[in-house]
């Protein structure tokens, strides 16, 4: 199983209070579980030539893992074409936490993604809500993280295909916080916990939910639909 994680790699950089949590990007902390877990985990970053996302990668990725916030408008459109015919194709994308508004979710939902928000380090808590589903493997009832960033509804998203979490924070406010997605061939994972000021990713239920979500958005092994005029499989006379 190969896995590219994608990560802007810009907070950890310029913000001393992220750099302290993710000294060497929070692509880094994400690889690194899943080289533990026994996945074959690259990185790549919005600075890199193509963002690091090649052809020659994106073909060989089974599975792109995407954090972004801050600079979702500087991902080239022709990169974001090139993910999003890879993912009809069947690679899998799970989309993490403030990925919500990048340019290939967005195209992928074709909605506005929005939702509500607040910076205050409220606890949240994660409720299994399809607890027989593969990416809840392993997960009690409830995943408790004890510090992070609010998302809210109304999450401007369609109707997931499975509902895997949805969170309850202290301040009152729910969320879809565990989304499957079908897109032709492909599978998509929108998973919402991750502030970048948060050890979020260091939690072990979390790098548990991104286990079992790289193995069930995987490509099948299915070969790709026909299409187009074909000859009938009957006599039509």
């Amino acid at each position: 199983m190969k896995v590219t994680v994608w990560n802007e790699f810009r907070h950890e950089k310029q913000d001393e209070e992220v750099r302290a949590v993710y000294p060497d990007g929070i692509h880094e902390a994400i690889a690194g579980f899943l080289k533990e877990a026994g996945f074959e985990a690259g990185t790549a970053t919005l600075d890199e030539p193509e963002h690091g996302l090649t052809e020659e990668v994106l073909k060989n990725t089974d599975v792109l893992v995407w954090w972004g916030h801050m600079a979702h408008g500087e991902v080239s459109d022709a990169i974001v074409e090139r993910v999003h015919a890879r993912v009809l194709e069947g690679m899998g994308l799970i989309v993490l936490h403030s990925g919500h508004f990048s340019k290939i979710f967005k195209k992928l939902m074709g909605t506005s993604c929005d939702l509500k928000w607040r910076e205050a380090g409220e606890n949240e808590r994660l409720w299994v809500v399809q607890p027989n589903h593969p990416i809840a493997e392993g997960i009690g009832e409830t995943i408790e993280l004890e510090h992070e960033e609010m998302y809210g509804e109304h999450f401007d998203i369609p109707v997931p295909d499975e509902l895997v979490f949805v969170s309850w924070f202290k301040g009152g406010e729910v969320f879809r916080s565990g989304c499957v997605f079908n897109r032709g061939q492909g599978k998509i994972f929108y998973f919402r916990p991750g502030h970048e000021t948060f050890p979020t990713y260091y939690h072990a239920d979390v790098q548990r939910v991104i286990k079992n979500a790289v193995n069930y958005v995987a490509p099948t092994k299915r070969e790709q639909p026909i299409r187009g005029n074909v000859q009938p499989l009957e006599s039509l006379d």
